[in-house]
């Protein structure tokens, strides 16, 4: 398959999907969305056993691409909801993937980047990048991302990311449990492939067994609570300081909020 926002290359067991947008930080864009899936189905059919996520340039995915948070104004309520079930295919699709998934963060992983980056098995991180669910700061709603991170770290400490929308760094990422492992900037591909490496050493049909059996277990529970994220997801979209937040936001200034 051919892409434009992303690379795939494949060898010795471990495919990996580099994020390609570096001159955009590697904004989630609708098109990078679409070749994301596309690229996560192809790996799923491939003979890899691992699958390493990572970004192009400084940052590992800088959340929604500007260009396309402008769009989201126009968008209508049918337009929400079909957008919201996009965002949960790919965010989904990863955290369900039936082989192992690795996220090399090298930068920067804001908002949706957060989502992509902490939804693989195992996220190594360098020092200097950067977390956040930044969604109540600009008029959203963190509903598709809250799902999967209160089975990660908790409802307390969700409470706490969620409702701050605060970044936080790789140590307390660390600390939280959502960042595996803190590796040098120098050392992080090559760490990232050993970890591979290490898990290639087991039974493929034992791995992918492992990852169903822990899929089948959030299903039920996912299936209900990613129906209700789509709701409120489409529904902010309607508000008063859903509009005030991009527009500020794309403005740079502090915004004006109503509560409507």
């Amino acid at each position: 398959m051919n892409y434009n926002t992303l690379q795939l290359a494949v060898d010795g067991g471990v495919a990996t999907i580099t994020l390609n947008r570096p001159d955009k930080r590697n904004a989630i864009s609708f098109e990078l969305i679409d070749d994301l899936v596309r690229a996560l189905g192809e790996v799923a059919k491939s003979e890899a056993i691992v699958l390493i996520l990572t970004g192009a340039g400084k940052a590992f995915c800088s959340g929604l691409d500007l260009e396309n948070l402008k769009a989201l104004l126009g968008r209508t309520p049918e337009q929400n909801i079909a957008d919201s079930r996009t965002m949960v295919q790919l965010f989904r699709g990863l955290y369900e993937f039936p082989k192992v998934t690795i996220a090399a963060v090298n930068g920067p992983a804001i908002a949706g980047g957060t989502g992509l980056a902490l939804l693989c098995d195992f996220t190594l991180a360098v020092p200097e990048a950067k977390f956040g669910y930044t969604e109540v700061r600009i008029g959203f709603v963190p509903a598709i991302v809250s799902t999967f991170l209160l089975r990660q770290v908790g409802e307390k400490q969700a409470r706490d990311l969620l409702l701050t929308g605060r970044i936080f760094d790789a140590a307390e990422a660390a600390r939280l449990g959502l960042v595996s492992e803190i590796v040098a900037p120098e050392n992080l591909m090559t760490r990232a492939r050993e970890l591979g490496a290490l898990l290639m050493q087991n039974s493929p049909a034992s791995l992918k067994a492992t990852k169903k059996l822990l899929n089948d277990h959030a299903r039920a529970e996912l299936d209900a609570q990613i129906e209700a994220a789509i709701r409120e997801n489409a529904g902010v979209r309607t508000t008063a300081d859903f509009r005030e937040g991009i527009c500020s936001f794309l403005e740079k200034r502090k915004p004006v909020w109503t509560g409507k």
